[in-house]
């Protein structure tokens, strides 16, 4: 397969190289992390309106539900401090997870990073499908979440570095909407189990995709980027002819030569990525993650069987509800798969959730950073999406009970806000290899002229 040729456009440099069936099946496998993110928030959300859980774990909870009375808010009867900590508290589990899985993926490696998150998300699901107690209950979840954190931080990071350039983008989704759709269709059918013991099944199933997690770990090659990043260059060259189907790998070979080279002069990425001229990654870093959660989405998306019920449905129609918003959410990030590659990120950051802020919020921080400061820029963005999901995830619904419909002009009003921002701050990173990003930030209206003017200033310091 021919290759090895180096085009520079207006974005950056391309490496003409294959999409090769090895790269195309590591990168599928890999993705698979994404079901354990994707899962566990559509069945959490799943088993809390189921009533033979709530009798058992909350019941407080199921007695108001039952107990119903003319007088009662609606919006009030799953409003409960333990419930939302149910749900919530895997998300600060995996913020602390995140800053050891950081140091991890750099001295280890990304696969090695991922085995710790299948192992022990394969742990907790065991713990939650035999919990008889809440503080079983509560270890397992925070165990699901140390896996989260160590999967977040390693997946994207994994997939952007290993992904040819011009599909890069349509290899780092889809599996966490797969996953959503999966946990209703579970619950759904979880539901009918007569005994009372269908929630079992479902937390407990959380284990398959955890095993695959960890399957695909062991027997996935590491990227070139991280085998470099812990000296052995010969053995990253190799994996990087394999994985773009040529020989003629030598330019971007140097690329990431360059790139490694200035990433071992760093001593403390934490130190390094608070210099100035690291500013726009980090903003990004901080911002996307924060503006994904404020959308609103992720939160339905947790306890949409449960505001169905709240709406007024029964206990299938609600589950086969959130079987529905799942279906569709699945679909919206097909149309985003086909089409980020191709349209480019800003334009799709645009439109409706799913195939934007869904999958993007993870893409974009992904590819952003430099090698230098690729592993505490993940680290941000990972540590600032769990702990505004705990954060709303845990006062969602108290502030269903007192802000009522009213909840959702609060999320509509944030959602003017990040489309403004996006519009005027985002740079376009389409077809743009990773090792080359620096020239979006330059060529970008704001951010270059921040970007150069450092870069002076640098210069001058050495004259």
């Amino acid at each position: 397969m021919a290759g090895g040729a180096y085009v520079c456009g207006g974005g950056g440099c391309s490496y003409e190289g294959g999409v090769t069936i090895f790269v195309i099946f590591t990168c599928v496998v890999a993705a698979m992390g994404g079901l354990l993110f994707g899962y566990d928030p559509g069945i959490s959300g799943g088993v809390t309106s189921m009533e033979s859980f709530l009798s058992k774990f909350f019941p407080f909870v199921f007695h108001k539900m039952k107990n119903e009375t003319a007088n009662q808010n609606q919006y009030c009867k799953f409003d409960s401090q333990l419930l939302t900590l149910f749900t919530s508290c895997l998300y600060i589990a995996a913020l602390v997870a995140s800053f050891f899985a950081s140091l991890v993926a750099r001295k280890f490696g990304r696969k090695i990073s991922m085995f710790v998150a299948g192992l022990v998300f394969l742990l907790g699901s065991i713990l939650n499908g035999i919990a008889n107690n809440i503080i079983v209950l509560i270890i397992g979840r925070l165990l699901l979440g140390i896996g989260v954190g160590f999967a977040n931080q390693s997946v994207p990071v994994y997939l952007a570095e290993m992904a040819p350039t011009k599909i890069r983008g349509a290899l780092n989704m889809g599996p966490i909407t797969i996953g959503i759709l999966v946990a209703g269709l579970v619950n759904f059918g979880t539901a009918k189990v007569k005994g009372g013991y269908g929630w079992r099944v479902s937390l407990a199933l959380a284990a398959v995709p955890s095993s695959m997690m960890t399957l695909a770990a062991i027997f996935l090659p590491d990227t070139p980027n991280s085998i470099l990043e812990r000296g052995n260059p010969e053995k990253a060259k190799k994996m990087l002819k394999k994985i773009r189907g040529t020989d003629n790998v030598d330019n971007e070979f140097q690329d990431l030569l360059a790139a490694t080279d200035d990433a071992q002069k760093v001593e403390n990425q934490w130190t390094n990525i608070t210099q100035p001229r690291y500013r726009p990654q980090l903003v990004i870093c901080i911002l996307v993650p924060f503006f994904q959660q404020l959308t609103g989405i992720n939160v339905i998306m947790f306890y949409a069987p449960v505001l169905f019920m709240t709406l007024g449905f029964g206990d299938e129609a609600s589950l086969m509800s959130a079987v529905i918003t799942g279906g569709v959410n699945m679909v919206a990030t097909l149309v985003s798969i086909l089409a980020v590659d191709k349209f480019g990120r800003r334009v799709l950051f645009l439109q409706a959730f799913a195939w934007s802020w869904g999958p993007l919020g993870w893409l974009v921080p992904s590819e952003i950073c430099p090698l230098e400061i690729r592993s505490a820029g993940q680290t941000i963005n990972v540590s600032v999406n769990m702990l505004f999901t705990f954060i709303i995830g845990h006062v969602f619904l108290s502030m269903l009970c007192h802000l009522k419909f009213g909840l959702f002009f609060f999320f509509a009003g944030f959602v003017i806000i990040v489309t403004i921002f996006i519009a005027f701050f985002l740079p376009k990173t389409k077809n743009v290899p990773i090792e080359e990003m620096n020239r979006v930030w330059k060529a970008h209206w704001f951010w270059g002229k921040y970007v150069m003017r450092l870069s002076i200033l640098v210069g001058k310091t050495k004259l």
